[in-house]
């Protein structure tokens, strides 16, 4: 593996491997360790980087291995990063481009064991298994190494994790950093008159409203490279590679992300809960990836989406449901992992056993919904919020299986997760696992809501309008079934104990029907 990505970029020609005889080590007595996901310098302090220090990166095996990650996650990961290896060279900077079999830590290590004049530092990482990894650095080679802050977010975690408790609710975080950052706001008020507009962004898609593309980008020698490399020693890692269509430098997402502003942004709102089967991207702005490994920054994306509202391209709810996934929900769900960290990781509130269903890997389903859904994380490590809540989501749910293994799944499906992103938003959101701290309630659904959002039923051989029986939409006895399993999470909640009262008015018949439709569809799936 080592020995075939040296091959690989010796035929780039660039020289993005130092040697370690380098001169350049040699006369170095500072160097910086940039991970994965932190390619930008624009973060970084000023001080650290006006010497030129020696910028270190690590590719990793073992990371790479550790779960099956999608075949486009670590195409995009492994580029992305090389292409800004190379960016910081053209800047002046000495690099290092290490490879190692083990984890990024025991790289690092070695590094610094067989050059002793130099001190390292790094910035402290989003994940929780690599700061772990890199805090022992910090005991093993004492003052030579310094960590900073990870700048690649809007709030200081330490400003709220002790708010990180049941009751302590989005909105209200979402409200402080509003006023923070004087984002949408007018003489400390929110511009338009509220904080959220998220009932007028809940529209079905119209038939034939024009979805605008996302342009091909065709894979440079670099990115092919890569794709090359694990086509062939990664062939076990999920998902398909047919097609990369992802940028891999920030000119190029910069670019993606003025055109999301142009084409997309003004349609974004009112139809952000929209699923078309065919359609993955409809006018999501799809540049979570590109802001998970920081090509793009958070402030960059709010401003230009203002920016936008204010030149009249785009109307407040769209902008405004967009800066609330940003500065909002992205930077609530990051504080969450670093409150509940590592804890969290075992959350299962519901006590959950079943294993993950054979569709989710293979997208070999029945129901339509479904099985698009997965189509699109298979062929592109995507789907949008609504796919991944109220469609994979709700499907764990509602069929009982452990939280914990969903969340490994979403871990590798997608190209934008990484843990501190998707943990919170599968075991704290979605699946209700840590017992209603992040979220107030099961996110579970029948077929109607499905129905009312999509173009899924209409095309389904299930029948959403069939309560039970081999006809009826399996979300839809599944739901009910759900209701009567979990009542005490509906009854005390006002905005759902209404379920209950209405699960409660069915006849004893019906009650068995769902009972047995549930039991029968759960005991099927493999």
């Amino acid at each position: 593996m080592l020995e075939t990505a040296s091959k690989f970029l010796s035929q780039i020609d660039r020289d993005i491997i130092t040697d370690k005889s380098d001169s350049r080590l040699n006369n170095s007595d500072r160097a910086i360790f940039i991970l994965y996901d932190q390619l930008n310098l624009a973060v970084f302090p000023k001080a650290l980087l006006d010497q030129k220090p020696l910028l270190i990166f690590v590719e990793s095996f073992s990371y790479a291995t550790a779960i099956p990650h999608h075949k486009q996650k670590l195409v995009y990961i492994l580029s992305a990063q090389r292409h800004f290896v190379i960016a910081c060279q053209q800047l002046g900077f000495p690099v290092l481009n290490l490879f190692t079999e083990g984890f990024h830590a025991e790289a690092i290590a070695d590094f610094l064991e067989q050059h002793p004049h130099i001190d390292l530092t790094y910035m402290l990482p989003s994940e929780w298994d690599t700061r772990q990894q890199m805090a022992l650095l910090s005991q093993q080679f004492g003052d030579r190494i310094n960590v900073i802050p990870n700048n690649f977010f809007i709030a200081d975690p330490e400003q709220f994790k002790s708010k990180i408790k049941k009751g302590y609710r989005l909105e209200t975080f979402y409200r402080e950093l509003r006023r923070q950052t004087n984002y949408l706001m007018e003489d400390g008020k929110p511009i338009g008159g509220n904080w959220n507009y998220d009932k007028e962004n809940r529209k079905s898609l119209p038939k034939n409203i024009l979805i605008p593309t996302i342009p091909e980008i065709e894979p440079d020698a670099i990115t092919q490279e890569v794709i090359e490399l694990v086509q062939n020693y990664l062939p076990n890692a999920f998902g398909k590679l047919e097609k990369f269509n992802y940028a891999v430098t920030r000119d190029r997402a910069l670019e993606l992300a003025k055109l999301f502003i142009e084409t997309r942004l003004a349609s974004f709102g009112a139809y952000e809960d929209a699923v078309k089967t065919g359609e993955p991207f409809l006018f999501h702005s799809v540049l979570s990836i590109y802001l998970n490994n920081g090509l793009l920054l958070p402030q960059e994306l709010c401003e230009m989406a203002i920016a936008a509202y204010h030149q009249n391209l785009a109307p407040l709810n769209s902008v405004e449901g967009f800066v609330r996934q940003i500065l909002g929900w992205r930077e609530y769900i990051r504080v969450y992992y670093e409150a509940k960290m590592p804890e969290a990781r075992e959350s299962n509130y519901f006590r959950f056993t079943n294993d993950l269903p054979q569709l989710y890997w293979d997208a070999q389903t029945d129901l339509l919904c479904l099985k698009d859904a997965i189509a699109n994380v298979l062929n592109y490590g995507y789907s949008h919020h609504i796919q991944r809540l109220m469609i994979l989501s709700n499907f764990s749910n509602l069929t009982n299986t452990d939280p914990r293994q969903l969340n490994r799944w979403f871990w590798l499906a997608y190209v934008d997760a990484y843990e501190w992103v998707e943990l919170p938003n599968v075991l704290g959101m979605s699946t209700f696992a840590d017992g209603g701290i992040l979220a107030s309630k099961p996110y579970v659904a029948g077929g109607n809501y499905i129905n009312k959002m999509s173009n899924c039923c209409s095309q389904c051989q299930y029948d959403v309008k069939e309560k039970t029986g081999e006809k009826a939409c399996p979300f839809n006895y599944l739901y009910w079934n759900f209701i009567d399993q979990h009542r005490e999470s509906f009854a005390e909640n006002g905005r759902v104990s209404l379920m209950v009262n209405a699960y409660d008015k069915k006849s004893e018949s019906e009650q068995q029907a769902i009972r047995e439709s549930s039991l029968k569809f759960i005991q099927s799936l493999k």
